[in-house]
């Protein structure tokens, strides 16, 4: 079981240092694959208000100080060919947003990139046009490649798990990962910013890992009450430890 987490976004050292560690420690007590993951810009915030992050010059100089703290695996996401030029050198996952996933040039650079590459399905994707991204980035030499389910659009303001998703793309992708908080967000809930509904996001890691998925993404913060993005569907500490818990026994009963 991989389990890719971290805080939605950078905000500080002692926020990011904290989760790591705490992430780092519990996958090592379950025995599961850790990723950390964070973003250094999220470029498509619902408002011009919005946190965005610190940018790529000071998430470089993050992801260094991460790697020589912990020494663990790190993904992140880009919006540009230019970006996954500079960013590629830092991190072990290169991740295509989203909204970019059907971008030919965006999937084009992270192939080039010579990294893995998580795909997250677009929200207005269906399970079998994913195909095409993969054959595109296949094209384009990618040697590694994971697709992320996050979720369907449906109706406005709300998404929904299709779990048939799950085996429709193991069909052609050999690694699929189901993003437990993202698909548990309502996508411009608040008007100015997304919104989201935590408390069932254990219900759908449950499910996701009863169907076979290859891992876990989800975003983790001490506070996300009062985190800068993404709060709202984001796990605390205390609710992680418990969820990771319950999915390794779903995992040992059924694929061990």
């Amino acid at each position: 079981m991989l389990i890719i987490a971290g805080p939605c976004v950078y905000e500080n050292d002692n926020i990011a240092f904290k989760t790591c560690e705490f992430l780092k420690k519990l996958c090592e007590k379950y025995g599961f694959e850790y990723v950390y993951k964070t973003s250094y810009d999220k470029a498509n915030r619902s408002s011009v208000h919005s946190y965005r992050g610190p940018g790529i010059e000071k998430g470089v100089e993050f992801f260094i100080k991460l790697k020589e703290k912990f020494g663990v695996k790190i993904l992140t996401d880009f919006h540009s060919e230019k970006e996954a030029d500079i960013i590629k050198d830092y991190v072990d996952i290169l991740q295509v947003p989203a909204f970019l996933c059907r971008q030919t040039d965006i999937l084009k650079a992270a192939a080039k990139s010579g990294k893995i590459v998580n795909v997250k399905k677009g929200q207005f994707m269906a399970p079998w046009d994913m195909k095409n991204v993969v054959e595109k980035l296949t094209y384009f030499g990618a040697k590694e490649i994971m697709i992320t389910e996050r979720g369907y659009s449906f109706g406005y303001n709300n998404l929904v798990v299709d779990y048939r998703s799950f085996p429709i793309m193991k069909e052609f992708c050999d690694n699929i990962i189901f993003d437990v908080t993202h698909s548990v967000q309502l996508p411009g809930g608040k008007g100015f910013a997304s919104s989201g509904e935590r408390r069932f996001a254990p219900y759908l890691a449950r499910a996701a890992v009863a169907c076979g998925v290859d891992g876990l993404f989800m975003e983790i913060h001490p506070d996300p009450d009062s985190a800068l993005c993404d709060g709202a569907n984001m796990l605390d500490f205390q609710m992680t430890e418990k969820l990771f818990d319950e999915i390794k026994r779903i995992w040992d009963t059924l694929w061990m």
